[in-house]
């Protein structure tokens, strides 16, 4: 007896790839298998034999890559995903929708409930100071005048488009945050004669260190091309990194098949001076080396043990390598310090209303909304100069941005005279969204890949060998267990699904593949972009036919499909794929809409083929997930 179809689900068609009411799981003849190419591929030096059979599995020996914190990039991907949106409308930002949270306590709690369990969202992006504890603004009954705030006069302070009620300047505050802790000093050198080198145009200070005692590698650019078109909505590049020096860190631990590095990326150097001129610091003492004093935590390591620190540096170095100007939303703590300096009144009472009780529903707009850089606020809050060593004490710290492997890095090289250089290769989307200026904000990673990648471009343009200019990219060795690096195997067939730059990885998988002999090495690829004739990456890059294994589904030409539709229309494939003894369904993308989709699809062919209900179709899927036969990864892009 068939069951009632679950609430949401979305039929497979009947096509000849899909016949959703047969539950026998068979091969389809459409899976190819891969054929090597005629021509060899050139094997790395740095590469045995043996290291070509390499499956991929994580070393119990290797440090793991602690879990970095989510950045407000994803975050508020989220929230407008699930319909929690800020207020708004704002003419120029995309970001914020005009739908309203809330503009008083009595509505957000309505929203929240007493229990909070519909925050579940809003944590993700509250400072955890009590953003739910709202009070209802009053005046201060002791006070005979009730003056209003001045709102500043200022384009920034009016794109914050904060909505601030009766506030005035005798308003009572509650459960205003303490003053936070300067737990970060900057002092004069206690031996002047002792010699200094900073690197900070090039490379992070010795002590940015990823995992101890491991250091951060200094990788050549060896080449960088634009992938995407002219006029696509999105930029991507593919860089080459020369790592043939990167030092033995443990064993036969290596770059493998869908692993990751971690690029050490700095702020621009146009946030870092503009911060600088905010704060009133000094030019000559930008570089000046100082004696650098914490009380305790990693900072400025990356995941260094938490232990007070006495290091040389430079306030420049600080900036550039170690506090995130950018990625992160504002905190409690962030305004209420601004607030202790500000000498305007009304600037100070605004910046205390933030921290207190009676600005919850201000402050959570600011969190939930669009992207705000302290260099925004600073200009917003004129009169607010705090020193830099208390402002950074309460600042983030600038944390490694993770992109994906996008070939087989054991069989890479480039040949430089009778020397083979080892190659690793990365695709990297630029992440573009408006700044308050009207101007374009690129993420911290991204941006930094892709005036790296311009350098080397105009230099060709020019006719300059763009190796006499010496670029580099500050990396290291991904040491996280990553599911694809873990999961991929030689043999056995696979459907690789990604979307946009998340296709990347699986042409790794695909030139891994080419080395293998075996019978059963059959993959089908499902790529999903926005219009084949901006967005397709790596086109005629994979080493076979690529019309024999993949299929390009456009969300914007073509048929207007998700790669979700495809899945569906391949329900035979995708059932047998997942009842096979050694079948693999691996999927790259966005975690929200591409990844979501994916697997209401893949449920959708369980529910069809299977004959089970909702309930009975998620905990296959789970079975699935534990057994590694179906393997999904998000990407962040920053």
């Amino acid at each position: 007896m068939a069951h009632l179809h679950p609430k949401g689900h979305t039929c497979c068609p009947e096509t000849a790839t899909s016949h959703p009411h047969d539950p026998i799981p068979v091969e389809p003849k459409s899976i190819h298998r891969i054929e090597p190419p005629s021509i060899a591929t050139e094997q790395s030096p740095n590469s045995s034999a043996s290291s070509l059979h390499y499956t991929s599995s994580s070393n119990p020996e290797s440090p793991l890559t602690p879990a970095t914190e989510p950045q407000v990039d994803d975050l508020l991907e989220e929230l407008k995903d699930e319909g929690v949106v800020a207020i708004g409308p704002a003419p120029v930002r995309e970001r914020r929708s005009s739908q309203q949270v809330s503009s008083d306590p009595k509505s957000i709690k309505t929203i929240l409930g007493e229990a909070r369990a519909n925050t579940r969202l809003i944590d993700k992006v509250c400072c955890g100071k009590g953003c739910c504890k709202l009070e209802a603004l009053e005046l201060d009954p002791e006070s005979k005048d009730h003056l209003p705030v001045v709102l500043p006069d200022n384009d920034a302070f009016q794109s914050l488009q904060l909505k601030l009620g009766a506030l005035s300047l005798d308003s009572k505050l509650t459960k205003t945050l303490d003053l936070p802790d300067q737990n970060i000093f900057l002092l004069p050198l206690s031996d002047t004669s002792a010699p200094f080198r900073s690197t900070v145009r090039q490379h992070p200070p010795r002590f940015v260190t990823p995992h101890p005692p491991y250091e951060v590698f200094s990788a050549k650019l060896h080449h960088a091309r634009e992938l995407t078109k002219p006029g696509a909505e999105k930029r991507t590049y593919h860089f080459d990194l020369d790592v043939t020096e990167y030092p033995e860190e443990s064993g036969t631990v290596d770059f493998v098949v869908g692993g990751a590095i971690g690029v050490c990326a700095p702020n621009s150097d146009e946030i870092v001076e503009e911060l600088f001129d905010l704060l009133g610091v000094l030019k000559f003492a930008r570089d000046k080396p100082v004696t650098l004093k914490t009380n305790g935590g990693r900072w400025p390591t990356i995941w260094g043990d938490e232990m007070p620190r006495k290091l040389t540096t430079t306030r420049r170095e600080l900036l550039t390598w170690c506090s995130d100007l950018q990625s992160y939303p504002p905190t409690k703590p962030l305004f209420r310090l601004l607030a202790e300096y500000a000498s305007a009144p009304n600037e100070k009472k605004i910046l205390l209303y933030l921290s207190s009780a009676q600005g919850q529903s201000a402050f959570c707009d600011l969190r939930a909304g669009p992207h705000l850089t302290i260099t925004q606020i600073l200009h917003a809050f004129p009169s607010a100069r705090p020193p830099l060593s208390h402002l950074i004490s309460v600042l983030s710290t600038l944390m490694p941005r993770f992109y994906s492997l996008s070939q087989d890095p054991l069989i890479s090289c480039r040949k430089d005279g009778s020397q083979c250089r080892r190659i690793i290769e990365m695709a990297v989307t630029v992440h573009e969204t408006s700044n308050w200026r009207g101007g374009p904000r690129k993420g911290v990673g991204s941006g930094f890949m892709e005036r790296t990648a311009h350098k080397l471009l105009a230099a060709t343009e020019q006719g300059i060998d763009p190796s006499t200019l010496d670029l580099r990219v500050p990396m290291f060795r991904g040491l996280m267990a990553n599911p694809l690096a873990r999961e991929f195997c030689m043999d056995g067939p696979m459907m690789l699904v990604g979307s946009g730059v998340g296709i990347a990885p699986f042409r790794g998988f695909v030139h891994r593949r080419l080395m293998s002999q075996n019978r059963t090495n059959k993959v089908w690829v499902v790529q999903g972009i926005r219009d084949s004739l901006l967005d397709e990456i790596y086109s005629g890059d994979w080493g076979v036919e690529e019309n024999r294994i993949k299929t390009i589904v456009q969300s914007r030409g073509g048929k207007h499909e998700y790669v979700q539709d495809a899945v569906r229309h391949q329900a035979d494939l995708v059932w047998f794929l997942l009842n096979a003894l050694d079948g693999r369904i691996f999927v790259c993308g966005s975690a929200k809409g591409m990844g979501e989709g994916v697997e209401r699809a893949i449920l959708d062919v369980i529910i069809d083929k299977g004959n089970l209900n909702g309930d009975e179709a998620a905990a296959f899927l789970e079975g699935k997930k534990k057994e590694g036969v179906y393997i999904a990864v998000s990407l962040q892009v920053k």
